[in-house]
């Protein structure tokens, strides 16, 4: 495994060889002290981050996997958000690029505090096209070497959001943008690991994959991209319902945990016999 040199201290970015890259964009909880001061309170600046994602798929360096990870906060700034300020989800209540509420519509920040359009092109510059450098540069990398990759998006979010969808969330939700970021040979296979498990699971239901998969996901270029967005119960003693300061966010539990990280883990290996395969066929 070899650390990206000139990398800001923030992002971290592991090579490996494997044609497979795992994104991790909302795992980040660090606010630079200047912003957090100007949040409502620094429980809700964090609240909507993906607790532990990082932990639970730590298992992806030993499938010789490329990591590539923020450790700020998407309230500072949100990398899976389409910069010019589109919406993913038209007409579906989301959160934008620098997000104003909670997912829940609780205000993040303090009277007269929202940043203005001049500071979101600062965070955009210092945080967002980083990230987004340090994926174009690895797809660059692996498609050198493989005729084929798959970039997997890792996500997580809490089973009942009223605000965001009715009632509560399948465990294990797979975006394609609608069959657009990846080929059907690759989306089959995974949906049906998901769906052989005990965990509900839908494939482009409510999230059908963020600014990274819809952005990177060009299979007749050979990039094949897929989001996973887990409710939170598949993987944490979540408290289901609404949360507070008091009970949210809820350790991380390895043995809770197992189940879920098996069938990830056969998702994974899925997605590089799926990369193996084609680049077999491209001596």
């Amino acid at each position: 495994m070899a650390i990206a040199a000139d990398t800001p201290a923030w992002l971290t970015v592991q090579r490996r060889d494997a044609p497979l890259i795992v994104s991790f964009p909302h795992t980040g909880t660090e606010i630079p002290p200047e912003i957090e001061a100007r949040c409502v309170s620094s429980w809700l600046a964090r609240k909507d981050a993906d607790w532990w994602i990082d932990q639970l798929y730590d298992f992806v360096r030993e499938v010789g996997a490329t990591t590539i990870r923020t450790a700020i906060s998407r309230t500072v700034i949100d990398v899976n958000r389409d910069p010019s300020g589109v919406s993913l989800y038209p007409g579906q209540s989301t959160t934008g690029l620098v997000p104003t509420t909670t997912f829940d519509g609780e205000p993040l920040w303090r009277a007269g505090e929202v940043p203005g359009e001049s500071e979101i092109a600062d965070r955009r510059r210092s945080y967002f096209e980083p990230y987004h450098a340090a994926l174009a540069n690895e797809i660059a990398r692996l498609r050198d070497e493989h005729p084929r990759i798959v970039l997997y998006d890792c996500h997580s979010i809490r089973s009942i959001i009223p605000r965001l969808f009715p009632g509560e969330l399948p465990t294990m939700n797979i975006g394609t943008n609608s069959g657009a970021a990846c080929d059907m040979d690759l989306a089959e296979p995974i949906t049906a690991i998901a769906s052989a498990s005990r965990f509900s699971a839908v494939v482009d239901g409510r999230f059908k994959g963020g600014y990274i998969t819809r952005r990177y996901g060009t299979p007749e270029r050979g990039v094949h991209a897929v989001q996973m967005e887990l409710a939170c119960r598949g993987y944490l003693r979540e408290p289901i319902g609404p949360v507070d300061e008091g009970n949210w966010p809820v350790p991380y539990d390895a043995g809770y945990a197992a189940e879920i990280r098996g069938v990830l883990r056969s998702i994974l290996e899925t997605c590089l016999r799926f990369a193996g395969e084609g680049n077999a066929r491209h001596p």
